[in-house]
């Protein structure tokens, strides 16, 4: 089901035709948010990574992935075109983390929503409101306590209807809702849903969220659809775990950097057979 989605890899690729991306969050305390999230991304495939941070002791190179292009969260708003965007890791929610989410919401770059990003919106009513309205395709993934604050609801209650709050969302803020968790749903605006069947409690560890965010705003910059995007980097997502354990790593101290290292073999495994 998801060969038809893969991203193309012809003799004549370059790095132009992939997409650009950028990863913006990481406020004080939580820049390891955006490094994952942004070397998930170029693991995925993407063209061009950036990465924006709120920090002011934000580096200005990823020594594991000096290939990230570091940049201000003001210099990112000048760049001449991005092709997806994934706001929300470690972003915080302070007010300069506020204005942040309202202007890209305002922009008509697809998106990838996450942590905190989630978390305003379910906080100032006019976020959501921008949402809704937005000129481009929006993914959002929350897990089941930002999916209660979006609701507001309870966890209990996301946890017992899962399928049906996973499309509430999606239609109440016209966007792509991957809701994880155990068989992680994703929901389209349109009303269809999907189930996922890979993963293990493996990724019960903190930052795979991170890798998650970076895995499908990767797959949208290259050009995915939101809902394909979602599916299959859910599905490399947990496949990628799926595979660490059957070598002997995890589920105990399967760490997120594991994860998207192992994601891009998934990957490639899916486009070596598309080849086939």
């Amino acid at each position: 089901m998801f060969q038809p989605a893969l991203p193309p890899r012809n003799i004549d690729t370059h790095k132009g035709v992939l997409g650009s991306m950028a990863i913006i969050g990481g406020d004080a305390g939580m820049l390891g948010a955006v490094l994952l999230a942004a070397r998930a991304a170029l693991l995925s495939g993407a063209g061009r990574v950036y990465a924006a941070m709120l920090a002011i002791s934000a580096p200005t190179v990823d020594l594991i992935q000096p290939e990230i292009m570091f940049r201000s969260p003001q210099e990112l708003s000048q760049l001449a075109q991005l092709n997806a965007l994934v706001i929300g890791p470690g972003l915080g929610q302070s007010n300069a983390a506020m204005e942040l989410l309202e202007f890209w919401l305002a922009q008509a770059v697809p998106m990838l929503m996450d942590a905190d990003a989630l978390n305003l919106i379910a906080k100032h009513a006019h976020l959501a409101t921008i949402c809704k309205k937005r000129q481009a395709a929006t993914v959002i993934t929350p897990h089941a306590g930002e999916a209660a604050r979006l609701l507001a609801s309870t966890i209990a209650d996301v946890q017992n209807n899962r399928t049906e709050c996973a499309l509430k969302l999606a239609k109440t803020l016209h966007v792509t809702c991957v809701l994880k968790g155990v068989g992680s749903i994703c929901a389209h605006h349109d009303g269809a849903w999907f189930i996922n069947g890979t993963g293990n409690p493996g990724l019960a560890s903190g930052g795979t969220g991170d890798v998650l965010s970076g895995i499908i705003g990767g797959l949208m910059a290259q050009g995915l659809s939101t809902l394909d995007a979602a599916k299959l980097g859910v599905y490399v997502h947990g496949a990628a775990a799926d595979a660490l354990l059957a070598q002997g790593l995890g589920p105990v101290g399967l760490t997120a950097s594991e994860v998207a290292l192992e994601a891009r073999n998934i990957i490639n495994q899916l486009n070596a057979s598309k080849a086939v």
